[in-house]
């Protein structure tokens, strides 16, 4: 897979996202780097707390999915690209990306790009940095080859089942489970 390297400067990134609707609101869409750690980890928990509101039988409350260590390591994984959304270069969103490679050994041969996760800051949800951050994950899609993006929403979160559907996507697949 042919990656974009030029994301990962803000000034060149060729999937720069802005809404000329927004006027001064201005979003900015480029790879997160090493400054976006503390208001990752904070955007993290505020993903966390919903998923732990829905099935506190998985999630902690207070918990979060990386530790500062593990982010800065993601940082440098070419393969699970982490974008950013900043307004006046503050962290408003992310979208943890992930390559799948599907071998074609009972599938034709293909790459996914998975988001991993997407999470907007409370405050700005309903501004259009979620719409920015999944555009700018699709055009990043294209322009390396990916024959798809998936994402998986938990039972129970309508708000974001409803949001992911008005972007266009949908159901692949159910995952089910019982409990024992």
């Amino acid at each position: 897979i042919k990656l974009i390297s030029a994301c990962r400067n803000l000034t060149f990134c060729p999937l720069k996202a802005y809404n000329p609707d927004m006027d001064d609101r201005k979003i900015e869409i480029s790879r997160a780097d090493e400054r976006d750690i503390p208001r990752t980890g904070a955007l993290l928990l505020q993903v966390n707390n919903v998923h732990a509101a829905i099935r506190p039988d998985l999630f902690f409350r207070g918990g979060r999915k990386y530790t500062d260590e593990a982010l800065s390591q993601l940082l440098h994984d070419e393969t699970r690209p982490v974008f950013a959304a900043r307004r006046n270069g503050i962290l408003i969103g992310y979208a943890f990306c992930k390559h799948e490679t599907h071998d074609g050994t009972n599938e034709p041969r293909h790459t996914t790009l998975y988001i991993d996760d997407l999470c907007v800051e409370e405050s700005e949800r309903g501004t259009g940095v979620g719409r920015a951050l999944y555009e700018h994950v699709l055009a990043y899609a294209r322009m390396n080859g990916f024959y798809n993006v998936t994402l998986n929403v938990w039972e129970g979160n309508g708000s974001a089942l409803k949001f992911y559907q008005s972007l266009g996507l949908k159901v692949q697949k159910y995952g089910m489970e019982i409990i024992l």
